[in-house]
């Protein structure tokens, strides 16, 4: 039965490729860099369906090179996820959670969020499921469904604007978050398709999609700085919550000290300070969530606040040359 479970999870690896999903990506060096950023989570993914020693499993998936590391462990947590799943009585996902993995703890509850959008008992109960969790990082579960969502049903969470119906309001917009997360990919990191994309949603869901669009882009990476200033140009009003996205990001690099050139430059720009700064107002204003009755909604608005004061003096005019050079 094992063995049959395992044969039954493995996911193609063509599934990585854009041209298989119908993504939108003109620059051949992004569409190479994030079909592997896919690829590493699809290596981490398997390793975990492979290896039943956690010690083991640790071990391959630290031998990924250090900018992709954690998309490698959030394809573990998916496994582990869908493994415990199907067998209740087995807690593989917490207790690599809690040892090998603990670095990695922002990447394997995004992980975890696939793998309940794969499991229909999980997934038509998830906020109920997830209620044991850390009571902020678990939301990031749900960060991991919309973007589990956008990548695998673009044509019809992005294009056709379906929304779960069992999710609560709180839940909504941090769905909107991983589905923005996700159009990092389906529109190849292309500013203004993703602009366009983002214009499509509900209003209201707007800051959470471009906050999804600010993790990815500093997680992720695969723009220039002039890509990035487009970017930010692009979000507008919603420049604070692209930047509280890039700070999750370094936070995330942080805590599994794996930093990265291009989140350093992504925070620079959409944060106005170092990753390690950014890192380190992560930390300040999760220490003043308190009692809050929704913590992580109130940790991305306490954020966001804190950049509105870096965004507000920024001029919003991109030069031409500057979009220009884009297309050049």
């Amino acid at each position: 039965m094992s063995k049959l479970i395992h044969h039954f999870l493995k996911i193609d690896v063509r599934e990585a490729e854009f041209a298989r999903r119908g993504f939108h990506c003109p620059r051949p060096d992004v569409r190479e860099r994030l079909e592997y950023v896919v690829q590493t989570f699809l290596h981490g993914y398997h390793a975990a369906l492979q290896e039943s020693n956690e010690k083991n499993l640790a071990s391959r998936l630290s031998a990924v090179e250090m900018d992709f590391q954690g998309f490698a462990y959030d394809g573990a947590a998916m496994a582990l996820a869908l493994l415990d799943g199907f067998s209740h009585w087995r807690k593989r996902f917490q207790h690599f959670l809690g040892g090998a993995g603990k670095q990695h703890i922002y990447m394997l509850h995004v992980g975890a969020g696939w793998a309940y959008a794969r499991l229909p008992w999980l997934r038509r109960r998830i906020e109920s499921a997830i209620r044991n969790f850390h009571p902020v990082l678990r939301w990031l579960v749900i960060d991991g469904y919309g973007f589990h969502e956008g990548y695998f049903h673009h044509r019809t969470a992005v294009q056709a604007g379906k929304m779960p119906s069992q999710l609560s309001g709180d839940a909504r917009h941090v769905f909107y978050q991983g589905l923005g997360r996700s159009l990092w990919f389906v529109n190849g990191a292309d500013a203004s398709q993703i602009s366009q994309t983002i214009s499509s949603f509900a209003a209201q869901y707007h800051s959470d999609a471009w906050s999804g669009i600010g993790l990815a882009c500093a997680y992720a990476g695969g723009s220039s700085r002039a890509e990035i200033d487009e970017l930010q140009f692009h979000a507008g009003a919603h420049s604070a919550a692209l930047a509280q996205g890039a700070a999750f990001a370094a936070k995330a690099r942080q805590l599994a000290d794996n930093p990265a050139r291009h989140t350093e430059i992504a925070c620079g720009i959409l944060c106005g300070m170092t990753a390690e700064k950014a890192a380190a107002l992560c930390d300040e204003t999760l220490n003043q969530t308190g009692n809050h009755p929704s913590p992580y909604q109130q940790w991305r608005r306490l954020l966001q606040q804190s950049f509105l004061l870096e965004t507000r003096g920024k001029s919003h005019e991109l030069h031409p040359q500057l979009v220009a050079a884009k297309y050049s």
